[in-house]
């Protein structure tokens, strides 16, 4: 078998076990344990390591998955808007449609419940989900409103921040519909707490 073919069925063989990875994620969250995924992948816990290194490294790879879909998703909501509310609008509602669709991703993004070492490099893919998100974010307020490109970027990373905190709390108490959710938020963004 020549090298290409080699690297192209190891590189087939990894997304098949991120497949079954993700199954196990999907079902357990963070709770999701190495023995699991390999018996989803109807392999050993040894394969697994030899693809990934460790479980901080099939985590980082699950995050990096993850985020990217998730990026995409925003990233075609900010495009797809009327205007900048109806933007904001299908933003937020995005970003919480994927998370109430998908809540054990969500946390297992948040705290894949490994040791620090370990969760260090899903943990590098989250917060770097974060500063791209933030960025386009503030790219976008820049282009859009004129706005020097240091309020800009203070702007984007609030928002995102804001956004995350109030899905994390939704999630958790599901006190409003997402509807009213993303209303509230958009209305915090287009000036409600300052006309209250």
């Amino acid at each position: 078998m020549s090298a290409a073919l080699r690297l192209a069925d190891r590189a087939s063989r990894r997304e098949a076990l991120l497949d079954a990875a993700d199954r196990i994620i999907r079902r357990d969250g963070p709770a999701a344990s190495m023995v699991s995924i390999a018996g989803e992948a109807g392999i050993t816990k040894p394969i697994l390591y030899r693809h990934f290194g460790d479980k901080g490294g099939l985590y980082a790879a699950l995050a990096d998955r993850y985020t990217g879909e998730l990026l995409a998703q925003l990233q075609a909501a900010l495009e797809a808007g009327r205007g900048r509310r109806d933007r904001v609008e299908r933003t937020v509602d995005a970003y919480l449609l994927a998370i109430e669709r998908q809540p054990q991703v969500y946390r297992f993004l948040l705290d894949p419940g490994v040791p620090s070492a370990e969760a260090a490099q899903a943990q590098f893919q989250v917060r770097s989900f974060t500063r791209r998100l933030s960025m386009l974010l503030a790219g976008g307020i820049a282009a859009e409103i004129g706005v020097p490109a240091t309020r800009a970027a203070a702007w984007g990373h609030g928002i995102v921040g804001m956004v995350q905190s109030a899905g994390d709390w939704w999630l958790e108490t599901h006190a409003v519909t997402r509807t009213e959710l993303v209303q509230e938020l958009t209305d915090l963004l287009f000036g409600g707490y300052g006309t209250s």
